[in-house]
């Protein structure tokens, strides 16, 4: 008698389940599409969280989520009728929920591991083939190779080999940045000397030519190290596109002319030993 009554309340449960979703309105998207629906959301709401300056307005956040619903043929109203409907079946909702969200921490998994075994491969073909001191002539942020900046490092042997000048640049063209969007892409020269260090930092934020100023003597002291990089913050892939050309570090006379470069006056600040500061 038991197993009959077992049987027959589990028959009821799945003939429930079934009566519910064979009356599901024609509005509401079935559970397949409307978990494709949730995840594209979820992706885009993330892009708009990480990207505040890109979608610093209400109109330019609207814009991407009307690119998702029209990427699934789909409008915002229908978008809420589901979810509305869904919500009022909450276990099913759940388990949909569940599901989207492992997707997508499957997709960051993945994501990371691609990224952490190109950048080992990286590290080690530079530390086979190049010395610290190595700039490349051009560098791409490109989706197939996808990398976050370069960094170069010179010691006084090194100045005094590739520096013959007092004054010197580090400098290059910039190309590929969105007009709609701007990334966190950061240039950054450092300057040592004995008791003072002289950063100068500038962010990319257009499409122009870009230089930092630098200087083997100051007054009283001699440069003995300079440190550059520069680095770009792209967790969700948004600015691959972006290319630095024509990279250099040298002499003013070695590069473009200034009449030929929009150059704006890079930020600077100076460091200086307690001792320096006190005599």
């Amino acid at each position: 008698m038991n197993r009959k009554v077992a049987a027959y309340l589990l028959t009821s449960v799945i003939l429930s389940i079934l009566f519910s979703f064979c009356n599901r309105p024609k509005e509401v998207l079935n559970r397949k599409d409307m978990e494709k629906l949730m995840y594209d959301i979820y992706v885009a709401e993330a892009m708009i969280e990480n990207d505040y300056q890109g979608f610093d307005t209400p109109e330019k956040k609207e814009a991407l989520i009307r690119d998702v619903f029209r990427k699934h043929q789909t409008t915002q109203a229908q978008w809420d009728t589901s979810l509305s409907w869904y919500s009022d079946r909450i276990d099913i909702y759940l388990k949909m929920n569940d599901s989207v969200k492992a997707r997508l921490q499957r997709r960051q998994r993945a994501s990371e591991q691609v990224m952490n075994r190109q950048l080992q491969q990286e590290q080690s073909l530079t530390a086979r083939s190049y010395s610290p001191s190595y700039i490349p002539e051009n560098y791409s942020f490109d989706e197939t190779n996808p990398k976050n900046g370069f960094r170069f490092r010179m010691d006084t042997t090194d100045i005094a080999q590739k520096i013959n000048s007092s004054g010197f640049d580090f400098g290059f063209d910039v190309i590929g940045i969105p007009a709609r969007s701007k990334p966190d892409l950061r240039a950054v020269l450092m300057l040592e000397y004995n008791d003072t260090v002289i950063y100068h930092s500038e962010f990319i934020v257009e499409n122009r030519s870009y230089l930092l100023h630098g200087q083997k003597y100051i007054p009283g002291d001699t440069i003995r190290g300079i440190t550059g990089f520069v680095r770009l913050q792209d967790t969700i892939g948004m600015f691959r596109n972006i290319r630095l050309n024509n990279i250099f570090l040298g002499h003013p006379n070695d590069s473009v002319e200034p009449a030929q470069r929009n150059v704006s006056a890079p930020q600077e600040r100076i460091l200086m030993d307690e001792e320096t500061e006190t005599q």
